[in-house]
């Protein structure tokens, strides 16, 4: 790019699908809200970011197309569910950035090969909290991503963990309200 002279006016957006589960938690999907298949890439050269910027905010895929639309100057429609990282890209961090992510899965089909129950959650800097339901039950997982990154033990049931719960489903609640989300109706 400098060699052609577009290094001042070219951005360079790199990002993948996300992970996929090859036999961790006993799956083989990617469609479940468990870190390793909520993970992607995402690297942008940008015109007045120094190379080797990393950012450790909360950054979600719907956040690129707001990203883009930031970037190229064009005015970002209300409606749209993201927020543009440029501010993040350009250390301006004295904008208040997200803390939580909301995800829901819900195309599940009893038909499919690799069935997948619909399901939604919230994930913080520490905590993740998933609601698996359908027409047959609910099942809710909790856990603390900081002593258990990998997600191993669900703290749901515990007595020492059920204000957290009820702390993050009421985070969750708002989040779905938020983008008016009224699928696999809330307890």
């Amino acid at each position: 790019m400098k060699k052609s002279g577009l290094e001042e006016n070219t951005i360079v957006i790199y990002t993948s699908d996300q992970g996929f589960f090859l036999g961790e938690h006993g799956w083989y999907d990617k469609r479940f809200f468990y870190e390793e298949s909520i993970q992607m890439p995402l690297i942008i050269r940008y015109p007045g970011v120094k190379g080797g910027t990393r950012c450790d905010k909360m950054v979600v895929n719907v956040d690129l197309p707001e990203t883009i639309l930031d970037l190229a100057k064009v005015a970002i429609p209300d409606d749209m569910q993201g927020e543009s990282i440029l501010p993040l890209l350009t250390n301006q961090e004295n904008k208040e950035w997200r803390n939580a992510m909301y995800y829901h899965f819900y195309e599940s089909r009893e038909d499919s090969p690799l069935p997948v129950r619909n399901h939604y959650g919230i994930r913080t800097e520490k905590y993740k909290l998933i609601r698996f339901y359908d027409d047959k039950k609910d099942h809710w997982e909790l856990f603390n991503l900081e002593n258990d990154p990998y997600e191993m033990k669900n703290l749901y049931d515990t007595q020492k963990y059920q204000e957290k719960a009820k702390e993050l489903k009421n985070r969750l609640r708002k989040l779905r309200e938020n983008i008016n989300d009224t699928t696999g109706l809330f307890l």
